[in-house]
Formats: structure tokens, C-alpha cells, sequence
């Protein structure tokens, strides 16, 4: 898929996203969530950004975390999931934009999180460089997606729940096409290995990839 294929996908999942999310993750997805924001090293008081916010759920995570006296940015290219973010909380700052080329300033954010959006963007380094760009020194950016795992066991029940459960609960939202997409765009993700190869390569200096969720789901840390 190229960029606008992408952004006009998720405009249409946009009135179903959150709950489906609910359901294919059986409720977990809040707990990676979680550890995504803890990972990103967000404290009271930080300015913090969310790329590929989606309806918002990681961005509401990082306000809670920051506090009055913090400032959270949500930023994502489709507008009709900013529109359900703005709803859900309005003090937080709701941009439109392309993670290749975030409209931020250099060194401008204390964490950076990302959920879900690595996998779908159409030029990873490009990405990172970004994550990269617009986080302050020493400052870290945690990432969670699908893990594209080399374990034979997980590969295999990846698949079987992507085809089995996935693919089967979209269709029963009328979704079948837009979610079936995700098979595909695992298989073409890097693996832990290469994510920590190609941050570091953007300029990180620490990097780690977490695989969670017995091994389904990865986080990757990296520090600038």
C-alpha cells in the first residue's frame, strides 16, 4: 500500500478501531500500552508526543502520566481517528501529520511513543530519523507493534490468529479487507534485530527490543 492507501484505511476503521482492539486483544492491549509509555521513560511534568496516535489511547495513557503540569501531542494523517481522539480528551494537543515528516521542531520532546504505526509507514529509517530528530538528548522513544518473530511456534500462532480470530471478528464489522492487511504488512516488518540495527543506524544510542506478549507483540526502546 502506498501512504494515502494507509491514512484512507484508517479513516474507515476510524468508527470501530477502539472496540475492535478490545475484543481482538482480548483486553491486553491497555497492559502493552501501559509498558509502552513506562518504557518511554514519561514522568510528571514531561512534554511527550505520540506518533500515529490513532484514536488516542497511548496519548491518554502519557497525560495521565505527566500531569496538569505536562503536555502531551497526539499526531497521526488520518483525520477521522483524530476526530475520536478530540472527543475523548480535549486538552490534549491533536495534530495532523505524517510521521515521516513530523511538524515539530528539533529536540523538542522529553519521550516519544509510537503504537502500532511503524509497521504501516511506507519508509521505516525515515521514521526513526524522525523519532530521532524531534526527541531532546538523551531523551527515549518507545515503539510497540506486531513482533515479527523467527520462533516457529509463535510465526505459527501468529498466524492462526491473525486468519482465525482477527480476519473474523473484522468481518463481522464489515471490516474484512481493511484488517486482513495485517498479515501482510507482519511479514514485510523487520524483526527485533533489525528495528535495534536500523535505530541505531538513524543515530540511538541505547536500543532494545522487548518481545512481549509470548513473543507476539515487540517494544522497541532506544534512547538518543
Amino acid at each position: 500500500m502506498n501512504s494515502n492507501e494507509i491514512r484512507d484505511l484508517f479513516n474507515r476503521i476510524a468508527p470501530v478501531y477502539d472496540q475492535l482492539n478490545r475484543s481482538l486483544s482480548l483486553g491486553q492491549h491497555k497492559i502493552w500500552k501501559l509498558m509502552t509509555v513506562k518504557w518511554s521513560g514519561a514522568k510528571p511534568g514531561d512534554r511527550c508526543l505520540d506518533v500515529c496516535c490513532g484514536s488516542g489511547d497511548i496519548a491518554l495513557l502519557l497525560a495521565e502520566r505527566v500531569g496538569q503540569m505536562g503536555a502531551v501531542t497526539g499526531v497521526d494523517f488520518a483525520v477521522e481517528q483524530l476526530a475520536i481522539a478530540g472527543q475523548r480528551n480535549p486538552a490534549i494537543t491533536w495534530v495532523e501529520g505524517d510521521a515521516l515528516a513530523l511538524p515539530f521542531a528539533d529536540a523538542s520532546f522529553d519521550a516519544v511513543t509510537m503504537g502500532y504505526g511503524l509497521r504501516n509507514v511506507t519508509d521505516i529509517p525515515q521514521a526513526l530519523k524522525e523519532l530521532y530528530r524531534v526527541l531532546k538528548p538523551g531523551a527515549t522513544a518507545a515503539v510497540l507493534d506486531f513482533n515479527h518473530t523467527q520462533n516457529p511456534l509463535v510465526k505459527a500462532f501468529q498466524n492462526w490468529y491473525l486468519e482465525a480470530i482477527v480476519v473474523s471478528t473484522a468481518t463481522r464489522f464489515g471490516m474484512t479487507d481493511e484488517y486482513a492487511y495485517i498479515a501482510p504488512s507482519l511479514e514485510r516488518f523487520p524483526t527485533g534485530e533489525t528495528q535495534v540495527n536500523l535505530a541505531k543506524q538513524v543515530g540511538f544510542s541505547t536500543v532494545t527490543h522487548y518481545p512481549i506478549a509470548g513473543g507476539t507483540m515487540g517494544v522497541l526502546v532506544a534512547q538518543k
